[in-house]
């Protein structure tokens, strides 16, 4: 009767201690999957955030591109603008001739006009061992302001006259023009009158 109730409380405690082990391993594993999950999702942000980084450096790249373009867009347009804007004037003394770069004025619009109907031919004078001066023959509006003149520079004085400088003077003048390269300008003038002819470029 003993070994019976003995046999009896050995396989309840057994039950117990089998009960018991297999709801430690069902903690540990209902423990083991959240953190096989929160490790997932921490790998899944990581390539996110890797992934988002890769994309800005991308779009910083390609507006750092476009950037570049549009600016060198702008400055070749300011290029092409600038050389439409200015204009030129062959500048003949004797058998000598020079190209002048003209101002932007309505002198010069007014000149411009006269030239292209025909080149312009004036008796220049010397005046005060610096500048040749002559009569165009008609009048231009004029915007005189003090100027001081260098040599190569044109004017336009007392709105019918056209003068050329191999010297420096100042004076109330027009701005039409500079000589571009002044490489034998004061010997092509000399020191008496001389024949000038205007003429586009």
């Amino acid at each position: 009767m003993t070994r019976k109730i003995l046999s009896s409380v050995l396989i309840v405690a057994m039950v117990f201690v089998l009960a018991a082990c297999g709801s430690e391993q069902a903690e540990e594993e209902s423990t083991a999957i959240p953190l096989t999950e929160t490790e997932s999702m921490e790998e899944t942000t990581g390539e996110m955030k890797e992934n988002g980084q890769e994309l800005t450096q991308e779009s910083d790249t390609n507006h750092s591109e476009e950037n570049e373009e549009a600016l060198v867009s702008e400055s070749e347009t300011d290029d092409l603008t600038q050389e439409e804007d200015t204009m030129k004037m062959k500048v003949q003394v004797g058998s000598s001739t020079f190209t002048a770069t003209l101002e932007n004025n309505e002198a010069v619009n007014a000149l411009i006009e006269m030239m292209e109907s025909g080149s312009i031919t004036i008796r220049m004078s010397d005046y005060a061992g610096f500048e040749k001066v002559g009569a165009l023959g008609t009048s231009l509006p004029a915007s005189d302001s003090q100027t001081t003149t260098q040599a190569g520079d044109i004017v336009l004085y007392s709105s019918n006259q056209i003068v050329i400088f191999y010297g420096s003077n100042s004076w109330a003048y027009t701005r039409l023009g500079h000589i571009d390269d002044l490489t034998g300008w004061e010997d092509s003038l000399g020191s008496g009158d001389v024949e000038v002819t205007f003429s586009l470029d």
